[in-house]
């Protein structure tokens, strides 16, 4: 590609950071230096450079990490570097939420002020930071930092929750939660002056895991009660039981029994995985005859819906079950290459999952010779970067490929075209936490575990007012009561005046809902779903109206723009609240509750994915349940 770069130079810094990631340059046409002997005499076509654009996120990561931003010296060379036009480079970059493209502090604080953090206070914190530190994105100590406003940071069950994270030769970042404005300020002043832990956090079961170690506990079970990092304990354990299991039972014995354990996947659409599963599966002849193609397998661990962390857990407390259902799956589908895609706010769960990758590939259980059985599968870990849309599998795709995180249209489907246009499945990381435990035991076995139609344990995020926030494991089929029961009952002022149940993509619910089965036919009965399994009681001290404003803001910010529908309509949906709830109505409060119902149904109707077709869903059903405007 003839790339026409603006003046602007990376410093040796930038340089540095994006040639520890991709290497050094090979020639003058890729970012080195020009040397008219040897570049001068050779036309290169280009197709190997563009070949590598799927680097393009981790590089720009490198430089964020490294610099602190992504300067116009820095996207030229990473241009240069990928054989990728700047204004490219640029669209990228821009798309997500942890590249900063204008020069700021190196030490950051992000401090969470979603639904669940401003349930537990987080807007005072915010007012004392205000105060101590000066508004939000505003540099303090000296220069020297900055503390900004952030989405859901996934960190919900330690509530109030912030990141903070410095920029440098040896970048870092840590999680504080619970946080206080002093511990902030505190942590803050140790990023400024290079003395951030070595560790980016701890998992402690008693903030995360209240069950941690009952006996009922399957998925859970080893969360707390092994070490982590060790794949011995793992397989002391039971681990890498299934995948031996696996082997001898075959692609087709393996899907036969994920088939007879009705096992829906556990993200939030609920679809077969089986039927995902037998798609490629049904394909291998193809496989068989092009040496060109590719199966794929992903483990979706972009975990972004506000009040959502049990993935979170599952990867920090158990990462090597996540790498053996993996495994599993490529056995399964034919698949040879893996990649979990994580969500970019996970520092400990990175951290867990990359070791966890290196020591199976060290004992044998990934790479050319798994188990010495000739089976060859491997996974690469890559990082997001702070995009909700990236939970989309087809937006996922266009991420790890290098491009802005945007959905494609459907058809065709991933396990037709899915990563580089290659049959691809993807399963979020409790589904396939799911796959050793079917294994083991038994497809059968597990399917009598929970109801008819919704089989198996499922785990929820508890938060917002509840006495013991945290990850819950239970049998499909309790309910909406005994899961909050279960959790010490409804906390605050102890008088419960609303359930979000499924995250900001799901419903609304009232106390007489809550004999509901948490079941996938229960919640679908009263117009509600488990989506990403959230639970989070409010109690009567909360006022809806602002929870509302919030998630309406939440999806505002993380629409990608690329459909009309969605684009216009979260803005106007966001827009009409806001005139609502300050009493500035277009007309009367019945005709914008009206406008705000068309919005939603527009959206539903029209929009390219599953953002567009939720947005509105959480913020009309509280519409439908409470008189918040003096009309329904």
């Amino acid at each position: 590609m003839d790339l026409h770069l603006t003046a602007d130079q990376a410093t040796p810094d930038e340089r540095a950071a994006v040639d520890h990631e991709l290497g050094a340059p090979q020639s003058g046409w890729s970012g080195g230096v020009r040397d008219m002997e040897a570049d001068g005499r050779t036309s290169l076509s280009g197709q190997g450079a563009r070949a590598e654009r799927h680097r393009l996120l981790p590089a720009l990561h490198a430089v964020q990490a490294h610099i602190g931003w992504i300067s116009p010296g820095a996207i030229n060379y990473v241009s240069s570097r990928l054989n990728i036009a700047p204004a490219e480079v640029y669209g990228v970059a821009s798309f997500y939420g942890m590249f900063s493209l204008t020069e700021k502090p190196a030490a950051v604080a992000h401090v969470c002020d979603d639904i669940a953090c401003v349930a537990r206070g987080s807007e005072g914190l915010c007012k004392e930071l205000e105060t101590a530190l000066g508004p939000a994105g505003s540099p303090c100590m000296g220069g020297r930092a900055v503390w900004q406003r952030s989405e859901c940071l996934g960190l919900c069950e330690r509530a109030p929750a912030a990141l903070v994270s410095v920029a440098g030769k040896n970048p870092a970042e840590r999680v504080l939660a619970p946080a206080s404005a002093d511990s902030i300020q505190s942590l803050l002043k140790d990023a400024v002056e290079g003395r951030l832990p070595r560790e980016p956090d701890t998992l402690s079961t008693e903030l995360s895991l209240p069950q941690a170690g009952s006996p009922e506990l399957r998925l859970l079970r080893r969360v707390g009660t092994t070490n982590a990092s060790e794949i011995s304990d793992y397989q002391k354990h039971g681990g890498y039981e299934a995948l031996s299991k696996a082997l001898d039972l075959g692609p087709d014995g393996v899907i036969r029994e994920v088939g007879a354990s009705k096992l829906l996947g556990r993200g939030g659409a609920a679809f077969p995985t089986a039927k995902k599963w037998e798609a490629l599966h049904l394909q291998r002849d193809l496989l068989r005859k092009n040496p060109k193609r590719r199966h794929y397998v992903i483990c979706n661990a972009d975990e972004s819906e506000p009040g959502t962390f049990k993935d979170r857990v599952l990867m920090e407390g158990d990462p090597f079950a996540v790498i053996e259902g993996m495994t599993i799956a490529g056995l399964a589908t034919g698949a040879q290459k893996g990649f979990i895609y994580l969500r970019g706010e996970y520092p400990l769960a990175g951290e867990r999952i990359a070791h966890a990758i290196a020591a199976a590939r060290r004992k044998g259980m990934l790479g050319g010779n798994i188990l010495g059985r000739g089976f060859l599968f491997d996974i690469e870990l890559r990082r997001g970067a702070g995009a909700y849309i990236c939970g989309e599998e087809t937006a996922l795709f266009n991420s790890i490929e290098g491009y802005r995180g945007e959905p494609r249209n459907k058809p065709p489907f991933p396990t037709q075209a899915g990563l580089f246009r290659q049959p691809t499945v993807v399963n979020n990381v409790e589904t396939l936490v799911n796959v050793p435990e079917i294994i083991r035991e038994g497809g059968a076995a597990y399917a009598k575990v929970g109801t008819e139609n919704s089989a198996g344990q499922r785990l929820f995020c508890l938060s917002g007012h509840v006495a013991r926030p945290g990850v819950y494991e239970f049998p499909m089929g309790i309910t909406l009561r005994q899961a909050i029961d279960q959790a010490g009952g409804v906390a605050g002022n102890g008088r419960l005046q609303a359930v979000l149940l499924g995250g900001a993509a799901g419903a609304f619910v009232t106390p007489q809902e809550l004999d509901t089965p948490l079941s996938f036919e229960g919640t679908r009965a009263i117009g509600a779903t488990l989506g990403s399994g959230v639970i989070m009681p409010f109690d009567d001290s909360v006022d809806l109206k602002q929870i509302l404003l919030r998630i309406s803001a939440f999806f505002r910010h993380e629409t990608c723009g690329q459909c009309v529908p969605c684009r216009i309509g979260v803005v106007r949906q966001d827009e009409a609240l806001h005139r609502l709830v300050d009493g500035k109505t277009i007309g009367s409060a019945k005709d914008e509750l009206n406008c705000v119902r068309e919005m939603g149904q527009a959206m539903r109707d029209a929009s390219i994915c599953g953002l567009g077709q939720t947005a509105s869903s959480a913020i009309e059903s509280a519409l439908q349940r409470w008189e918040l405007f003096g009309s329904r």
